[in-house]
């Protein structure tokens, strides 16, 4: 079975994501080991997103994603006690 382009490109993305996701703990810990508070951490975090967010993809492309991730943390997709199958 040949994988096709479409498949390709979501485990690229997948891949990309993966990356992204050890930065931020890597960052995230290098915070906490200098004393920043995990609230603060997340705060700054959501605000430089957000402002790359409307950069890239101006404010109407920031506010679906906004609707998106609050559909999903309502789904329970971003609980600490969520386990992935």
């Amino acid at each position: 079975m040949q994988t096709g382009r479409n498949d390709i490109d979501d485990m690229i993305v997948h891949e990309k994501m993966q990356a992204a996701l050890e930065y931020q703990n890597d960052a995230w810990a290098d915070g906490r080991a200098d004393g920043i508070e995990p609230e603060i951490i997340a705060d700054a975090a959501i605000a430089f997103a957000m402002r790359e967010t409307i950069r890239v993809h101006g404010e109407t492309g920031a506010e679906a994603l906004l609707e998106s991730l609050r559909s999903r943390m309502l789904a329970g997709e971003f609980s600490p006690e969520r386990t992935v199958q």
